[in-house]
């Protein structure tokens, strides 16, 4: 197998990763064909993956101009994944000039990336880090830099924590980050559910074993699960919903994903929460 010029030394580039199967769903060009093949397969079960892949992004897009809007011009972006055209730095600092982002994942490919493209950004950073440690990103020099959680934060945990099992805690790894917000903050949340996808359960669960297969379990939570993830937050309106129907602007680009006519589009939830 040919290594890419781009690929981190040390990466092995037989192993999928979430990160880089996410990069190819939206059309990114790094990842590898390990990774093109899992997506593959997994398509072979759930064609409109890369639907809910863009229904997600344009969710997240909206939410970050809502925070702006709100005041809020400092993001703390775990589970970043791969940069691609409209990411989260894009849309905050187009929103305001001041805005500071700090993304977070652990992936070496999606981290060496991130350092690539933000290189001349001096108000954005990559941190090296995993959710299930929320200490070692609160205690980062990256977020010491650019994080002041003295003012509210908004904390995205985009289509991550679906990848986080039970025996994870996920519940105490988003408390702990919550406690270390200011009254103000918002908690913008997207998480993968069997409940919305126009597919019977059974089929849909083929792409759970797909992800199980590459040793990157996918968790999918109820509609109640996930706003236990919410706790201490108080949900703007209008809730936890599918995504395109959290705030819709028809006015967006096409590509983001607002195809409301697409079942695709409507599987899984979205949210956006505000800590008192």
């Amino acid at each position: 197998m040919e290594r890419p010029a781009w690929a981190p030394p040390g990466i092995d580039i037989s192993v999928p990763s979430v990160s880089r199967i996410y990069d190819y769903y939206l059309g990114g060009s790094h990842n590898f064909e390990v990774d093109r093949q899992a997506a593959r397969r997994a398509m072979e079960f759930m064609p409109g993956l890369p639907k809910i892949m863009q229904a997600n992004r344009a969710f997240m897009r909206r939410a970050v101009r809502h925070a702006v809007a709100e005041g809020v011009t400092q993001f703390l972006d775990i589970g970043s994944g791969i940069p691609t055209f409209g990411n989260v730095h894009e849309i905050a600092q187009a929103a305001s000039p001041e805005a500071h982002v700090v993304y977070v994942d652990h992936d070496p490919v999606a981290v060496a990336h991130s350092h690539a493209v933000l290189a001349e950004d001096d108000r954005t950073d990559i941190v090296a880090a995993d959710l299930r440690r929320p200490k070692e990103i609160l205690a980062s020099p990256e977020v010491g830099r650019l994080i002041d959680f003295d003012r509210p934060v908004a904390l995205l945990l985009v289509a991550v924590l679906h990848f986080l099992e039970d025996a994870d805690d996920p519940y105490a790894a988003v408390a702990e980050l919550r406690e270390a917000l200011a009254p103000g903050s918002l908690l913008i949340l997207t998480h993968a559910s069997f409940e919305g996808i126009p597919l019977t359960e059974e089929v849909a669960g083929e792409v759970v074993g797909v992800y199980r297969d590459i040793r990157n379990p996918l968790v999918m939570r109820t509609g109640e699960q996930i706003r236990g993830f919410f706790d201490g937050f108080e949900l703007l309106e209008p809730g936890l919903v599918s995504m395109p129907d959290w705030r819709p602007d028809r006015s967006e680009d096409p590509q983001d994903g607002e195809t409301p006519e697409d079942p695709y589009a409507f599987s899984g939830y979205g949210g956006v929460g505000r800590k008192a």
